[in-house]
């Protein structure tokens, strides 16, 4: 019998047919553990404290001017007479976080859409903790710093870190239960959507009506597109850039653009899995059938084009964009954030009243103001029996849920930002964030490590019943 097999059902080639095998084993031995690293849930707190680090030893090293120098770099376009200059500094956290706030508002219509805030029975609880969370860091802080030059901090304390809470319930292991995640995820989404109300009300300049008309027509040009039927995400970029300027212009901050088409991108697919499983069937059917002297390359790009279509339409927008997206926010934008922001200069004397106060103020908002409004809330919730708690969560859970919402970083140092403009305090707002995320990072893993219990592995499970079921026998 012949062993060759036939053409039809050759076997795929294992390389492309340009590459030399040698150096493609290196490389795919090099992506292995790269693979690994970006699988992990934790991955993205991991490179958030890394380049904190990063901002922390430069800023603070004999070449500390050179941080200063290079985060004041001028950027800018020039075309004709018209000139656009900024620092890079603010390239990234008036451009590159517009898109960490885009994806924000995807995430937060696909939870009210079909996730955990579809439902108001199940959104009551994380909505109150949310709510408790932010109300109570600010009346903290106000209780420490309300004096003129320092009062208006009191948004600094109120944002959650997702990216660290969540590598901190992930270092916790099988300790922590998969109900308790989802709540932290939830709580995160709402605390988001509070800062981003936060920012637009209080932490915006005069508002110019000039540039919202020029932002109504840029959303206006997204909302039409839609009702055209316009399918390429590209084609939205135009639109959307007009209201960023047109937000920018009035005096509000650009990232709430972000916000706002994000929000209003679709979470609903045009074909869905059935779609695209069907049309793609209809597809390769038509293909395997037609006779092969009318197999042009003009007739297989067609096709390919018609599935690549299905393809694309399988997911809605929303989910393909969070889809491709979420990775460079997470990986590239958010540690960028950090390495421009988190470099506070420690060793510059010793700090005035102000200063001292802001620092005392923003920890004491997240160490004491997190746990005590998260906790109360939920109390105050499930007593009233307006929510209910997720089964296999109590109160251990919920105690490290409110620790560990204490974490502030990301958002906590962007309305940082904006709510100081003397750079003592600024600075000082940084370190009180810096210091009091640490603190409480360490005090949520020695909690979570004392108050839940570990729950047995499925597969430890099994083994010790074939054990013990072997022994009877």
């Amino acid at each position: 019998m012949s062993t060759a097999s036939a053409p039809g059902n050759a076997p795929l080639p294992p390389a492309p047919p340009e590459a030399w095998e040698p150096l493609l084993r290196l490389s795919r031995l090099a992506s292995r553990p790269l693979e690994r690293f970006l699988r992990i849930e934790a991955a993205s707190g991991i490179l958030l404290l890394v380049a904190a680090a990063i901002a922390l030893i430069w800023a603070n090293s004999p070449w500390a001017e050179s941080y200063a120098h290079f985060w004041h770099t001028p950027l800018g376009i020039r075309v004709g007479d018209f000139t656009f200059e900024r620092s890079l500094e603010w390239v990234v956290n008036d451009g590159l976080m517009v898109i960490f706030f885009f994806v924000v508002g995807m995430e937060i219509r696909r939870e009210i859409h079909h996730g955990e805030l579809s439902e108001w029975r199940r959104a009551a609880l994380p909505a109150a903790a949310a709510l408790g969370g932010m109300l109570a860091p600010a009346a903290i802080y106000l209780f420490f710093a309300n004096e003129a030059d320092t009062r208006s901090g009191w948004g600094v304390p109120m944002a959650t870190d997702i990216a660290f809470a969540v590598g901190i319930l992930t270092l916790l292991g099988s300790r922590v239960p998969p109900a308790l995640r989802v709540l932290l995820l939830a709580l995160a989404v709402i605390d988001d959507l509070g800062a981003i109300i936060v920012i637009a009300l209080f932490y915006s300049s005069g508002v110019s009506v000039t540039g919202l008309l020029v932002a109504a027509l840029g959303f206006l040009g997204v909302f039409a597109m839609q009702r055209f039927g316009v399918r390429s995400r590209l084609a939205y970029v135009v639109p959307s850039l007009v209201a960023w300027a047109g937000i920018y212009t009035a005096g509000i901050h650009p990232t709430i653009a972000g916000v706002i088409v994000g929000l209003a991108t679709p979470v609903r697919a045009w074909l869905g899995t059935d779609g695209f499983i069907a049309d793609t069937r209809k597809e390769l059917e038509h293909l395997a059938h037609s006779p092969p002297e009318s197999l042009t390359s003009h007739h297989l790009a067609e096709t390919l084009r018609r599935v690549n279509l299905a393809r694309r339409e399988a997911m809605s927008p929303s989910e393909s964009l969070i889809a491709t997206l979420h990775p460079w926010v997470a990986f590239v934008i958010m540690p960028v954030f950090a390495l421009a922001n988190a470099g506070v200069s420690i060793s510059s004397g010793p700090l005035d009243s102000a200063s001292w106060t802001v620092v005392t103020a923003v920890a004491a908002g997240l160490m004491l103001g997190k746990p005590l409004g998260v906790l109360a809330a939920c109390w105050l919730t499930l007593r009233l029996k307006l929510g209910t708690l997720p089964q296999g969560l109590g109160m251990r859970e919920l105690m490290v849920l409110g620790v560990v919402a204490g974490i502030g970083f990301t958002m906590a140092l962007f309305i940082a930002q904006l709510a100081f403009t003397d750079a003592r305090l600024l600075a000082a707002a940084k370190l009180g964030v810096l210091a009091a995320s640490g603190a409480t990072a360490v005090l949520g893993l020695v909690l979570g490590r004392w108050l839940l219990t570990e729950s047995p592995r499925p597969g430890a499970a099994k083994s010790a019943d074939e054990a013990e079921s072997s022994t009877a026998m």
